[in-house]
């Protein structure tokens, strides 16, 4: 019997197919057919995993978002091990988010894709939204440590504060898709806002 981490590699191997076509050339692109193809497996084997196209989609955007999110992990654990400042770990975590390379570019314009045909679609709309409310959860999250360590201001509103930097961050990157060589300005920008939250010196780590 097939194991498990088969049948995860098999997923996860069709859910690469279909961001790679939509990156390459939009979701008019992705079939069953030209995933498979892309896949290099057989349309059988696609629809014995994903029996319609919204479970292949689902699963397509789901695991963009975790890859993201895996990133993001390891940055703050880096910043951690590193002692960097939260608002300098919370900026290159944030700019994950942004198509700041090929790859990134990719990502973003699967996630945008994703999140417009999420306007019809509850089981999309669903992943978006738990996405959306995951970002703003870890920014908060951020803002109530820097309290800790003196980077923000007891006065600052996490709640309030993540809100404002995830739209900005989501705003940033639809313009930097629009004009890629705005990179250095889009990521000054984003560091900027930051700044406006966490106004204070790091008292974390003794320095």
């Amino acid at each position: 019997m097939p194991r498990t981490a088969d049948h995860d590699q098999r997923r996860a191997q069709i859910a690469d197919a279909v961001c790679e076509l939509i990156a390459r050339d939009g979701l008019g692109a992705v079939t069953v057919a030209r995933t498979a193809a892309r896949a290099g497996i057989s349309v059988g084997l696609v629809q014995h995993y994903f029996p319609t196209k919204d479970d292949m989609l689902l699963h397509a955007f789901e695991r963009v978002g975790a890859t993201v999110a895996a990133r993001v992990a390891r940055l703050i654990e880096e910043g951690a091990r590193h002692e960097r400042s939260i608002a300098d770990v919370l900026t290159a975590a944030l700019a994950e988010n942004l198509p700041l390379d090929e790859g990134r570019r990719a990502e973003f314009r699967v996630t945008r894709t994703f999140a417009g045909r999420a306007l019809d679609n509850p089981r999309l709309a669903e992943v978006d939204a738990r996405s959306s409310t995951a970002l703003r959860a870890e920014i908060a999250r951020a803002v109530t440590n820097g309290f800790e360590c003196g980077e923000v201001a007891p006065a600052a509103d996490p709640a309030l504060a993540a809100a404002r930097l995830a739209a900005v961050t989501e705003g940033l990157g639809a313009a930097l898709y629009r004009a890629p060589e705005e990179t250095a300005r889009t990521t000054a920008a984003l560091r900027a806002e930051i700044a406006t939250v966490f106004t204070g010196a790091c008292r974390q780590y003794g320095r």
